[in-house]
């Protein structure tokens, strides 16, 4: 941390900050086990490790970050991936993971049958590290790590390695995944960051912040939002038309820097607040941004992906459906950062060639 002015003034690192972790004892997420992370920067946020070590309640210091749908956090449902029963277990969140072999609407084909966005969200991870700071040490850095397992007898059998980390006095969460191919034969692999972003951050007059060619999502009527003329990169005021079931969301690909980096995030000028994601193109080469300004359901999703949200039939279509080999993983990273100072804000908004008023 940049002050040491605890120094010789703390008996345990929990003053600072670190990770707690306990069991939900009351409504429908009871029983599942939860860490709540203190960066010591007012970053704070809820990983539910019953949920794939998702992330749920995040906040900077008074204010939420995440949009937490009307059923919130729920126990996970081992067969929820028919239809779209996703929905039913769906908090929204920070963070809900989609896949690891499809995202994407319901779907059959002769390849199989397939829910919406995949099982990975309702599948419980079995922990494998927790590694506190210990700043009198001059170990700032703390981390927990855990493997969700999405398998079947006779396959496929896929595995995520998952490991959430940040560091004392940086209001900064850092995402690594590795999926494995644990079968012993090919399976198909599509990876989505359903990323839900709500009030006070997301508000009348907020900045969303992307760079890249895009494209509407046609589901068979115009798309209200995303069409040249209309201003999609300011959050509007709750619509009527996106009750119940509207809503809208557009395919970017990211333009990346000269090191193979994107960003996105968010910026409110009237709290101070700013978020900055950083991805790698090679690993992530979609953006999907959803919009849902309904009444009491106003949500905005940046959603980076493997591919964007078109289901495992239309990617084996287009030739882009990943497969991995028995044994084979790849490994995705994420950083989040909030931003709360003029400078640090200012520079966000320059690379995202969004002026400063």
């Amino acid at each position: 941390m940049a002050s040491q002015s605890w120094h010789n003034k703390i008996s345990n690192p929990a003053q600072l900050g670190g990770i707690e972790t306990s069991v939900i004892d009351n409504g429908p997420g009871r029983g599942n086990r939860i860490a709540w992370i203190n960066t010591g920067t007012g970053l704070r946020y809820k990983v539910v490790i019953d949920r794939a070590m998702d992330i749920v309640d995040a906040f900077y210091n008074q204010h939420s970050l995440a949009w937490i749908s009307h059923v919130g956090i729920t126990t996970p449902q081992a067969f929820s991936d028919q239809g779209i029963d996703w929905l039913r277990t769906f908090a929204g969140g920070l963070l809900t993971t989609c896949g690891l072999n499809h995202v994407g609407g319901p779907e059959k084909d002769e390849f199989g049958e397939r829910g919406l966005h995949g099982r990975i969200s309702n599948t419980p991870a079995e922990i494998e590290s927790i590694i506190q700071p210990d700043p009198a040490a001059g170990k700032l850095e703390m981390s927990i790590t855990g493997i969700i397992k999405q398998t079947q007898v006779f396959g496929p059998s896929l595995e995520l390695r998952r490991t959430i980390s940040g560091t004392l006095g940086q209001a900064v969460i850092r995402i690594r995944d590795e999926v494995i191919n644990r079968a012993n034969t090919a399976t198909p692999h599509m990876l989505l960051y359903h990323l839900n972003f709500g009030w006070p951050l997301v508000d009348e007059g907020t900045d969303i912040l992307w760079n890249g060619n895009w494209q509407a999502r046609y589901d068979g009527k115009p798309n209200k939002i995303f069409r040249e003329g209309n201003n999609f990169r300011k959050c509007p005021a709750p619509l009527d038309d996106h009750s119940g079931g509207g809503e809208e969301a557009c395919f970017i690909e990211p333009a990346a820097d000269q090191s193979g980096f994107w960003t996105c995030g968010l910026h409110n000028a009237s709290i101070g607040l700013a978020v900055k994601m950083k991805f790698q193109k090679g690993q992530l080469p979609w953006l999907t941004n959803w919009q849902h300004w309904g009444k009491g359901e106003y949500v905005l999703g940046l959603e980076p992906g493997t591919h964007p949200p078109i289901g495992q039939a239309k990617a084996r279509a287009e030739n882009t459906l990943i497969h991995l080999q028995p044994g084979e993983s790849k490994v995705y990273d994420l950083e989040m950062e909030v931003l709360h100072t003029s400078e640090t804000i200012n520079e966000f908004l320059k690379q995202s060639n969004i002026p400063n008023a």
